[in-house]
């Protein structure tokens, strides 16, 4: 199942410069299951396929649209730094001394 990427705001998009294709089309890699204690699990295939080990650390980000969330994206705290330099840099390109 693919979705295309048309839930990031244009401005953040255009300036993302990882190794992920922002233009390409989301593919739905796994289906999960929440228990009574609200954990998910996810698979070890995906796991391995995208270098998650145990003791790794996650970020949720997730997107609103029409006051409720559509999306969810998680992010290896390791790529944080990147992630927000690329979105913020743009931003502080923009800003004039007064």
């Amino acid at each position: 199942m693919t979705k295309k990427k048309d839930a990031i705001p244009s401005g953040i998009s255009d300036n993302i410069s990882c190794e992920c294709d922002v233009g390409s089309a989301y593919k739905m890699e796994a289906l999960l299951s929440v228990d009574e204690r609200g954990q998910m699990v996810l698979p070890k295939d995906l796991r391995e396929k995208v270098g998650i080990r145990p003791g790794d650390k996650l970020a949720l980000f997730t997107l609103e649209k029409e006051g409720g969330f559509c999306c969810m994206a998680l992010v290896k705290a390791e790529n944080l730094s990147t992630l927000v330099t690329t979105i913020l840099k743009p931003l502080g390109e923009n800003v004039t001394e007064k």
